[in-house]
Protein backbone atom coordinates (compact mmCIF):
# COMPACT_ATOMS: atom_id res chain seq x y z
CA UNK A 1 0.00 0.00 0.00
CA UNK A 2 2.69 2.34 0.72
CA UNK A 3 3.43 1.85 -3.26
CA UNK A 4 -0.06 2.58 -3.52
CA UNK A 5 0.09 6.21 -2.01
CA UNK A 6 3.09 6.58 -3.48
CA UNK A 7 2.15 6.36 -7.16
CA UNK A 8 -1.59 7.91 -6.06
CA UNK A 9 0.75 11.30 -5.33
CA UNK A 10 2.45 10.75 -8.46
CA UNK A 11 5.98 10.02 -6.44
CA UNK A 12 6.11 6.52 -6.84
CA UNK A 13 9.99 6.85 -8.09
CA UNK A 14 10.66 8.67 -4.33
CA UNK A 15 9.42 5.43 -2.68
CA UNK A 16 12.32 3.78 -1.57
CA UNK A 17 12.13 2.10 1.49
CA UNK A 18 11.80 -1.59 1.62
CA UNK A 19 9.28 -4.36 3.24
CA UNK A 20 12.25 -4.86 6.08
CA UNK A 21 13.04 -1.14 6.85
CA UNK A 22 9.59 -0.49 7.36
CA UNK A 23 9.23 -4.16 9.59
CA UNK A 24 11.88 -2.74 11.65
CA UNK A 25 10.23 0.88 11.97
CA UNK A 26 6.89 -0.52 12.99
CA UNK A 27 7.99 -3.73 14.90
CA UNK A 28 12.28 -3.08 15.60
CA UNK A 29 13.16 -3.37 19.03
CA UNK A 30 12.63 0.68 19.16
CA UNK A 31 9.79 1.40 16.93
CA UNK A 32 10.43 4.57 15.26
CA UNK A 33 6.65 4.83 13.68
CA UNK A 34 3.34 3.07 14.40
CA UNK A 35 0.63 2.35 12.36
CA UNK A 36 -3.27 1.60 11.76
CA UNK A 37 -4.88 -0.75 9.35
CA UNK A 38 -8.47 -0.38 8.12
CA UNK A 39 -10.24 -3.54 7.34
CA UNK A 40 -13.30 -3.87 5.33
CA UNK A 41 -16.01 -6.20 7.09
CA UNK A 42 -14.69 -9.45 5.03
CA UNK A 43 -11.22 -8.54 6.47
CA UNK A 44 -9.33 -7.37 3.12
CA UNK A 45 -7.02 -4.16 4.37
CA UNK A 46 -8.60 -1.22 2.98
CA UNK A 47 -6.05 1.43 4.07
CA UNK A 48 -3.46 2.45 6.74
CA UNK A 49 -2.75 5.46 8.91
CA UNK A 50 1.38 5.94 10.20
CA UNK A 51 2.28 7.85 12.34
CA UNK A 52 5.00 9.52 15.14
CA UNK A 53 5.10 11.45 17.93
CA UNK A 54 5.99 15.08 18.04
CA UNK A 55 6.78 17.66 20.46
CA UNK A 56 5.21 20.99 20.47
CA UNK A 57 7.84 23.50 22.68
CA UNK A 58 4.57 25.98 23.22
CA UNK A 59 2.26 23.47 24.59
CA UNK A 60 5.08 21.41 25.87
CA UNK A 61 3.18 17.97 25.63
CA UNK A 62 3.72 15.54 22.54
CA UNK A 63 1.25 14.90 19.10
CA UNK A 64 0.71 12.62 16.39
CA UNK A 65 2.13 13.46 13.61
CA UNK A 66 -0.03 12.06 10.54
CA UNK A 67 2.76 10.61 7.92
CA UNK A 68 0.63 9.43 5.49
CA UNK A 69 -2.76 8.14 5.23
CA UNK A 70 -4.20 6.03 2.22
CA UNK A 71 -7.25 4.24 1.55
CA UNK A 72 -7.30 2.51 -1.22
CA UNK A 73 -9.48 3.58 -4.15
CA UNK A 74 -12.09 1.06 -4.43
CA UNK A 75 -12.82 1.40 -0.25
CA UNK A 76 -13.04 5.44 -0.19
CA UNK A 77 -16.27 6.83 0.95
CA UNK A 78 -16.52 3.77 3.54
CA UNK A 79 -15.42 6.08 6.76
CA UNK A 80 -12.11 4.09 6.78
CA UNK A 81 -10.03 7.26 6.65
CA UNK A 82 -12.29 8.99 9.24
CA UNK A 83 -11.98 6.14 11.47
CA UNK A 84 -8.34 5.91 10.93
CA UNK A 85 -8.43 9.65 11.96
CA UNK A 86 -10.80 9.17 14.37
CA UNK A 87 -8.20 6.64 16.06
CA UNK A 88 -5.41 8.90 16.55
CA UNK A 89 -7.35 11.58 17.47
CA UNK A 90 -8.72 9.15 20.36
CA UNK A 91 -4.99 8.50 21.35
CA UNK A 92 -4.32 12.71 21.60
CA UNK A 93 -7.45 12.59 23.88
CA UNK A 94 -6.35 9.71 25.78
CA UNK A 95 -2.93 10.77 26.73
CA UNK A 96 -3.27 13.98 26.85
CA UNK A 97 -1.78 15.20 23.32
CA UNK A 98 -2.55 18.69 22.27
CA UNK A 99 -2.21 18.24 18.26
CA UNK A 100 -2.66 16.02 15.57
CA UNK A 101 -1.11 17.63 12.54
CA UNK A 102 -0.39 16.38 9.03
CA UNK A 103 0.27 17.46 5.81
CA UNK A 104 -1.67 17.83 2.43
CA UNK A 105 -0.67 17.57 -1.23
CA UNK A 106 -2.02 21.20 -2.82
CA UNK A 107 -3.91 19.57 -5.58
CA UNK A 108 -5.70 16.31 -3.41
CA UNK A 109 -8.75 18.21 -4.22
CA UNK A 110 -10.81 15.26 -2.53
CA UNK A 111 -8.63 15.05 0.56
CA UNK A 112 -8.19 18.24 1.39
CA UNK A 113 -12.43 18.94 1.69
CA UNK A 114 -12.37 15.84 3.47
CA UNK A 115 -9.79 17.28 6.02
CA UNK A 116 -11.58 20.09 6.36
CA UNK A 117 -15.13 18.43 6.45
CA UNK A 118 -13.62 17.45 9.60
CA UNK A 119 -12.76 20.52 11.55
CA UNK A 120 -8.83 20.20 10.04
CA UNK A 121 -7.35 24.28 9.29
CA UNK A 122 -4.69 24.80 7.39
CA UNK A 123 -1.63 26.44 8.82
CA UNK A 124 -1.20 29.16 5.56
CA UNK A 125 1.26 30.87 7.52
CA UNK A 126 3.77 28.06 7.74
CA UNK A 127 5.65 26.32 4.36
CA UNK A 128 6.69 22.67 5.00
CA UNK A 129 11.01 22.44 3.96
CA UNK A 130 12.87 19.62 3.55
CA UNK A 131 16.62 18.48 3.33
CA UNK A 132 17.06 14.60 1.36
CA UNK A 133 19.75 13.32 -0.34
CA UNK A 134 23.21 15.62 -1.29
CA UNK A 135 21.62 18.58 0.37
CA UNK A 136 21.75 17.03 3.85
CA UNK A 137 24.38 15.50 3.38
CA UNK A 138 26.65 18.78 2.67
CA UNK A 139 24.90 20.09 5.76
CA UNK A 140 25.43 16.76 7.86
CA UNK A 141 29.31 17.17 6.61
CA UNK A 142 29.57 20.22 6.53
CA UNK A 143 32.52 21.90 9.07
Amino acid sequence: MVRELAEYEKALHEARASEEQLREALFGERPAAYAHIAETEAGEVAGFALWFLNFSTWRGVHGIYLEDLYVRPSQRGGGHGKALLASLARICVERGYERLEWSVLDWNTPAVEFYRSLGAVPMSEWTANRLTDGALVRLGTAE
